[in-house]
């Protein structure tokens, strides 16, 4: 009798452990499972090979209609123009390169500089950084992050703003375009620096810190020292007060780090485009390269729907629909072959 009583003591745990009695827990509700045939499979991959190749066909030919003019002022040569600025001891040393347009670049042409062998997304160099400094905190401010070691304090033992191996290696180098004209003369050529770091980053991540009144920038950086390798303090980036500290577009769009040794980030953008002539780009040339086997390069590139240069995305289309078309192909040939043996067969 114990053993019977226990036994239904058992069962009844069981029962109440049960789920509940509907078509969703009792795995009952209708349901559709593909039949996997010949006539379903290969039209289904021709179709999908035809379309891929269309829009592989229309991203390629998109990418290639893009105008880029590229100029390279390493200055690893000997008759370069820029030859003489590879020389350390030279102070703002200037040079100029030539270039030709032969259509019209329809505005916005966007500018921008490229270095080469340049590993931004090396891991102590891609985490040496304040974030919460760069935000604006005060705090962090005065007192940096451990990831900023060695560009944490300046030699005098103040606080580096903005600290860190990202910050201190920031590009210098500038550029003023000419258009040069047939009676000797040039014609300065407008440069638009509004608008080239990306929305989240001027306007969310990062910040200017605020003191009390919120408008003296400088005295909100008050017992701070600059990046080692910096001219200026991040007060006095630019003459324009807005664009200024944290905020600096130019200084914006170099923290964002790029994933591999060769990139390109945006200087500058020319609105109004460029007519058919020559022109020629006066380079304030600061930035040494040569010390790492690094290049530089400027870059001006139209654009289209689809953004700036890149054949990539257009050649990966059409390899998969060719792909997909020649696994039909296959895979009727399969079909036919087999499918004849199997009626010679069953005769």
């Amino acid at each position: 009798m114990p053993q019977v009583a226990g036994s239904s003591r058992h069962e009844g745990e069981v029962t109440s452990n049960k789920p509940d009695n509907t078509a969703f827990k009792q795995q009952r509700l209708p349901a559709w499972q593909p039949f996997l045939s010949a006539g379903y499979v290969l039209p289904t991959f021709f179709i999908l090979g035809v379309i891929f190749i269309g829009i592989g066909l229309g991203l390629y030919f998109t990418s290639n209609s893009i105008i880029e003019i590229e100029l390279d002022y390493t200055g690893n040569q000997p008759n370069s123009s820029c030859f003489q600025c590879t020389n350390s001891t030279v102070k703002n040393c200037k040079c100029s390169v030539t270039f030709k347009v032969d259509t019209v670049l329809v505005g916005p042409v966007y500018m921008y500089y490229e270095l080469s062998n340049f590993y931004q997304n090396q891991r102590k160099y891609g985490v040496s950084r304040d974030d919460d400094q760069l935000n604006g905190d005060l705090k962090y401010l005065k007192n940096p992050s451990e990831y900023c070691k060695p560009f944490r304090r300046d030699g005098e033992g103040r606080p580096i703003a903005p600290c860190g191996a990202i910050a201190n290696s920031m590009f210098n180098d500038s550029f003023i375009v000419y258009k040069l004209n047939n009676t000797g003369s040039h014609t300065k050529i407008p440069l638009n620096a509004k608008g080239i770091s990306w929305w989240t980053d001027y306007n969310v991540k990062f910040n200017n810190p605020k003191v009390d009144n919120g408008s003296d920038l400088k005295k909100a950086f008050e017992g701070t020292g600059k990046p080692i390798n910096w001219p200026r303090p991040a007060y006095e980036l630019d003459t324009n007060p807005e664009n200024n500290g944290f905020i600096n577009e130019d200084f914006l769009v170099w923290m964002r780090t790029a994933a591999l040794p060769t990139f390109r980030k945006l200087y500058r953008r020319i609105d109004g485009g460029l007519e058919p002539g020559n022109y020629s780009v006066e380079i304030s040339y600061n930035y040494p390269v040569i010390s790492f086997n690094g290049q530089k390069r400027i870059t001006f590139s139209t654009i289209s729907w689809m953004g700036g240069r890149n054949p990539f995305l257009g050649i990966a289309y059409l390899v998969c629909g060719s792909a997909c078309i020649v696994a039909s192909v296959v895979m009727l040939i399969v079909y036919i072959k087999y499918q004849g043996q199997r009626e010679f067969i069953e005769d």
